[in-house]
């Protein structure tokens, strides 16, 4: 019998450790906190967004890092085997707006409950606050791989095992645990480990009026990041204004694209108003105009913008505040068209690992067998899960990854 050690007991290693004990391996599951899925709880703002539903072909589009290296274990276990999963354990899902899916009850704890039960229904072994400080080696003979004998725990006990899965997670919300001991112990291991930045986080602003808009939600607008001349990202959908910038799910998924590039600034577009061309808007504006001819400017704003929104408007408008609607010119007019249509910020930064969702950059995919999840550096290692340098957009599909990665190296670890 397989005896199998799986280092996190987040999404990755509780459905490997799962399939590996259904496999029939012997499974001890090691987690640093007080309880296992303490990330997962709180994804999906505590809802669990669990898989996208789209068809299994159009998870690879939604990969920004790395989307080919998860062709195999996409196709082993994909978004459907998943929600299949979670149904025949007893939690009802969901699918909303953009495919995400979530349990009906709208409780990450739902789905972590079901993942326990099923780790105790089959034996395995869960040791909750429990470090572990390194992996222990053999050494392979002239010209072989060395091999993987088990883990060496912080208080010092040694437990062997015929193969090891570190599935620690990255370096996002280092309040769950992430302080990057799946990277270090993929180093001591031989694998290079990619840099990595926090990724799907909110964006800091440069322009103060950004920032009086602090608590504003923004649907059905579209966006743009660049660089000089080159788009980065282009979006559509919502967005919040914060004390030091913009976030929701279009900001979120635009800093992903983002992250790497940005040692020097960059630029966020908005249109205002996408659903417009810019004759329709025009003509609208031109209605509002006429309609309004003897009120001042300022004062005719409240149909076309959020009461918050006009005065950051009015700001940066070329219109006078106190003209009369009669009195502006075509020129006058046309700027500020041009204005809603391309409203630009200065992109600065992002925010820290403490608010990302998910970590960008990890051991390197170039290391690890796409089909297995074995490390091509240590023979009976492997990893799976955010530890990767893969990701995704939101949507599900970095629960996705995990999920599938977790079970392939699940089905590898437990041939004999």
């Amino acid at each position: 019998m397989n005896k199998i050690c799986i280092v996190g007991g987040g999404p990755a290693g509780m459905l490997a450790g799962i399939f590996a004990a259904r496999a029939g391996s012997l499974v001890t599951l090691i987690e640093q906190n007080e309880k296992l899925g303490k990330k997962l709880f709180i994804t999906g703002k505590g809802r669990c967004n669990v898989t996208n539903a789209c068809q299994v072909e159009e998870l690879f589009p939604n990969m920004v890092t790395n989307g080919k290296f998860m062709y195999s274990s996409f196709y082993g276990f994909d978004n459907n085997r998943i929600m299949d999963f979670f149904e025949e354990l007893g939690v009802p899902l969901k699918v909303e707006r953009g495919n995400r899916v979530f349990p009906v009850s709208d409780h990450s704890s739902d789905i972590i409950r079901a993942l326990q039960y099923e780790l105790r229904r089959l034996g395995v072994e869960v040791l909750l606050n429990t470090k572990v400080k390194e992996l222990l080696f053999q050494e392979g003979e002239s010209g072989q791989k060395p091999r993987i004998k088990g883990v060496r725990l912080a208080d010092g006990t040694a437990l062997e095992a015929d193969k090891v899965l570190l599935a620690t997670g990255g370096l996002s919300y280092p309040s769950t645990g992430a302080a990057g001991d799946g990277h270090r112990m993929a180093k001591a291991a031989g694998h290079q480990v990619t840099a990595c930045y926090p990724a799907l986080v909110p964006l800091v602003i440069k322009e103060e009026w950004c920032h009086k808009l602090q608590g504003l939600s923004l649907k059905n607008v579209s966006a743009k990041v660049k660089q000089g001349k080159k788009v980065l990202y282009e979006g559509f959908g919502e967005m919040l204004f914060t004390h030091f910038g913009v976030s929701g799910p279009m900001m979120l998924t635009a800093s992903s694209y983002l992250t790497k590039k940005l040692e020097e600034p960059a630029e966020l577009e908005l249109d205002l108003k996408p659903a417009l061309s810019e004759k329709q808007l025009d003509d609208r504006l031109l209605r509002e105009f006429e309609a309004n001819c003897n009120k001042q400017f300022k004062n005719i704003l409240g149909s076309l913008f959020p009461a918050k929104l006009i005065p950051v408007m009015l700001q940066l408008s070329p219109i006078a505040p106190e003209k009369k609607c009669n009195e502006i010119s075509r020129e006058e007019r046309k700027a500020f068209l041009g204005l809603i249509k391309h409203v630009t910020m200065t992109i600065t930064g992002t925010r820290d690992f403490s608010e990302a969702i998910i970590t960008q950059g990890g051991i390197s995919i170039k290391e690890i067998n796409p089909a297995t999840m074995e490390s091509k550096k240590t023979e009976g290692l492997y990893a799976a899960g955010e530890l990767l340098d893969v990701d995704g957009v939101t949507g599900g599909f970095n629960l996705q990854i995990a999920w599938s990665t977790g079970y392939a190296a699940a089905m590898a670890m437990s041939e004999a």
